[in-house]
């Protein structure tokens, strides 16, 4: 075998073994970051992880309800987008320059027993008495940086079964699209998520649910966001409104070359 091809051979061996445990090292910080943060497991129907760039695209990203509750999923999340710095996660670092997190449903469930399936995740238990997240787990939170997020709701589902057989169920589409800069606390990503999920519904009055409580521990955030389907539509309303301008401006143009060219057949002499 001629040197240039064992060179070649060891290069891309390198390369793909390189890729290999970064994706593995992404994944692990992603599962393990996820569940110590939330409190519950979670599944993924796919991960992929560029090899060359700092792109991450996970499929099908569902939060797990805990024992108790016969819905399997809380949060099912078709999509998230990342774009992360790599440095940064071999550091112990989570640095995300970019992120979309498309969430299709968010259901919240009483069961037969009066509890609620939201009372598991870390950030309410904390609110409940009165300590941080972080405190209440025991464990060290991981570092996380988000420069830019994009979440997307589809809709909320509440279940109620407290009173046995068949669950009541209510349907709300929220349809939430909102940009949000600068979040540096995994638990204000969690908070944020579930404030947003349920303001828009009646959730929170029908099971007594301290929303407010939880929507103040991420005012800052909330202050911060801006809607990206109200700057669309203000955005489509000024293009509107110009080319409306202008088709009037071409009108009275028009009209007024027009004004002009019959006087002049008229009285094409002059006086």
């Amino acid at each position: 075998m001629k040197k240039w091809m064992v060179i070649a051979i060891g290069i891309l061996a390198v390369i793909f073994i390189l890729g290999v445990v970064k994706d593995l090292v992404i994944k692990v910080a992603v599962e393990s970051g996820t569940q110590m943060v939330t409190g519950l497991k979670l599944k993924m129907g796919g991960f992929k992880a560029g090899l060359l760039n700092t792109l991450v695209d996970i499929k099908d990203l569902r939060i797990l309800n805990p024992e108790g509750f016969k819905d399997k999923n809380m949060l099912v999340m078709p999509e998230i987008f990342v774009d992360y710095n790599l440095g940064a996660i071999f550091r112990g670092k989570v640095h995300l320059t970019d992120a979309r997190i498309n969430m299709r449903e968010f259901t919240v469930i009483k069961n037969e027993k009066g509890k609620l399936n939201l009372d598991s995740l870390k950030v309410v238990q904390a609110q409940k008495s009165g300590a941080r997240p972080a405190e209440k787990s025991g464990a060290k939170a991981p570092e996380i940086q988000i420069d830019k997020l994009r979440l997307t709701i589809g809709r909320v589902i509440y279940k109620d079964y407290s009173a046995g057989g068949e669950p009541s169920i209510k349907e709300f589409n929220v349809n939430i699209d909102e940009e949000y800069t600068n979040i540096t606390n995994p638990y204000t990503l969690v908070s944020l998520i579930v404030v947003k999920a349920l303001t828009n519904t009646s959730i929170a009055s029908l099971t007594n649910f301290d929303l407010k409580g939880l929507s103040n521990s991420v005012s800052g955030a909330l202050a911060g966001a801006h809607k990206v389907t109200a700057q669309a539509a203000e955005t489509a309303k000024q293009t509107t409104k110009k080319a409306v301008e202008t088709a009037r401006k071409a009108g009275e143009t028009i009209s007024n070359t027009t004004d002009a060219m019959s006087k002049a057949f008229k009285n094409p002499f002059g006086d």
